[in-house]
């Protein structure tokens, strides 16, 4: 989980300055040592640990702040300011050409996920209204051509290229012309890359810059390889003045040091962030949702995003009526499940939770997915008869669905257990009377009125 280990020391750092009602000068330069330590351990540039540091200390040991009736709260409120300032300060957002095309150069050396990217990218702006087109610059790289027409495809999205050509510059001036013929607004070029920065291909991408005169120039770099990617975008940026960069594989990076450190090296802002291998997992960088997911106290605003994105309207409305009528049965169960998938992994959506982002030990969420598969296998080894009235599934019938889902007739066992439990609770909370229904009306406890319009509504949905 990204910044697993930051989040962690600092978490527990917190936790002892909240524990105290009156904070010293000590008090608090003593848990920025701590926080000094957490941030050199997160991979974050000596320099600018020093200066946070710095200005944290200054700020924390005010008069105003040790003498406040909760000064713990108050170092995190400082905390959390700096960090976000550091990262930034506000979403950057994407910028579009007055005049049709608009053009964006991607640049990045190989491994970082760039055509990956490139694609991705060009499935946010079409979910904006726009007519994107992917061109494929990288003529040295094997298949990298293929590649991206593959990407393309996968989104629906059109990729334009020269067979035989060897001069990138040439295929991103057709690619201009290609656009305007086929009425694409937006053109993302995928340009070469190398495993390291030469001066080859720097004059080539500062050729395609000149020829071009791109809206944007977005660097992808690789969130694991910590301050190599600030290297990175620190000699791109001095090479070709980029304007924004998309930093990948964030989910697997636990340090984070490389996110902390951009921004504030190169004066560029990120723009996007990448949490998974699925179109929707390249994010929009907010820096105050990523500070806020740091100090554990979650990033609820993204996770609904996702979930409207991800949630299709007519389907909970039809689901939810199921729910009233208590006609909820394992398909719409499998389709629930289907759409969290969507959402994507667990150990991300729990990391938007506050005080989720790090697990306790032990616990492996990728057993959780792996349990969520095994269940979808039962589910879809049924007839869409048993799917809709699971109490027809006899002996018989659970040793055909555990023979094709390669389960056990325990596991089969198990889950019409949990899935007939489950179905009883909704019943209960379906029941004016019961007591589950009285405490979602706020009617169980001392003199609690409750609201006055809770009744109406169904108090919680999958």
């Amino acid at each position: 989980m990204a910044f697993e280990g930051l989040s962690g020391r600092l978490q527990d750092v917190f936790k002892q300055l909240r524990g105290k009602g009156k904070l010293s000068e000590k008090d608090v330069k003593d848990a920025m040592r701590e926080v000094r330590l957490a941030l050199l351990e997160a991979d974050v540039n000596f320099k600018i640990v020093k200066e946070f540091v710095k200005n944290v200390t200054e700020k924390a040991v005010g008069e105003s702040v040790l003498n406040s009736l909760s000064p713990g709260q108050q170092v995190v409120k400082i905390v959390n300011d700096e960090l976000i300032s550091l990262m930034g300060g506000e979403h950057s957002s994407l910028t579009y050409a007055s005049k049709s095309p608009t053009i964006y150069m991607m640049v990045g050396l190989q491994g970082a996920g760039k055509t990956t990217s490139t694609g991705k990218l060009a499935g946010i702006v079409r979910k904006q209204g726009k007519r994107p087109l992917l061109v494929a610059c990288d003529v040295y790289r094997p298949a990298a051509v293929k590649q991206l027409e593959i990407v393309g495809k996968g989104y629906n999205i059109p990729t334009f290229s020269v067979e035989g050509s060897k001069n990138p510059v040439e295929i991103a001036k057709k690619s201009l012309e290609y656009a305007k013929e086929n009425g694409n607004d937006l053109v993302i070029i995928d340009t070469a890359g190398r495993l390291h920065i030469d001066e080859e291909l720097m004059d080539e991408l500062k050729n395609i810059k000149e020829e071009l005169q791109p809206q944007e120039i977005l660097l992808v770099v690789d969130a694991m390889t910590g301050q190599d990617a600030v290297t990175v975008a620190e000699t791109f940026n001095e090479m070709l003045s980029i304007d924004g960069i998309i930093m990948t594989k964030l989910d697997g990076d636990t340090r984070g040091g490389a996110a902390l450190s951009v921004r504030q090296i190169t004066g560029k802002p990120i723009k996007f962030v990448g949490m998974g291998e699925k179109m929707e997992d390249l994010e929009i960088f907010h820096p105050d949702r990523m500070a806020s997911r740091i100090l554990g106290m979650g990033d609820v605003l993204s996770l609904i995003e996702k979930a409207q994105a991800n949630f299709d309207e007519e389907e909970s409305k039809k689901l939810e009526q199921k729910l009233r009528n208590n006609d909820f049965n394992l398909e719409d169960f499998l389709k629930q499940m289907q759409q969290i998938k969507k959402m994507g992994p667990l150990q991300n959506l729990l990391g938007m939770l506050p005080g989720m982002n790090t697990l306790p030990e032990g616990v492996d969420l990728s057993e959780s997915e792996k349990a969520m598969g095994g269940v979808e296998a039962m589910i879809f080894s049924m007839t869409v008869e048993e799917r809709q009235n699971p109490s027809i599934i006899n002996g018989a019938r659970k040793k055909r669905i555990a023979q094709g889902s390669g389960k056990t007739i325990q596991e089969v066992n198990s889950l019409l257990k949990q899935f007939e439990e489950m179905r009883k609770m909704i019943k209960q909370f379906q029941n004016p009377s019961s007591s589950m229904m009285k405490m979602a009306r706020g009617k169980k406890g001392k003199g609690g009125k409750g609201n006055k319009n809770s009744g109406n509504n169904f108090p919680f949905r999958f």
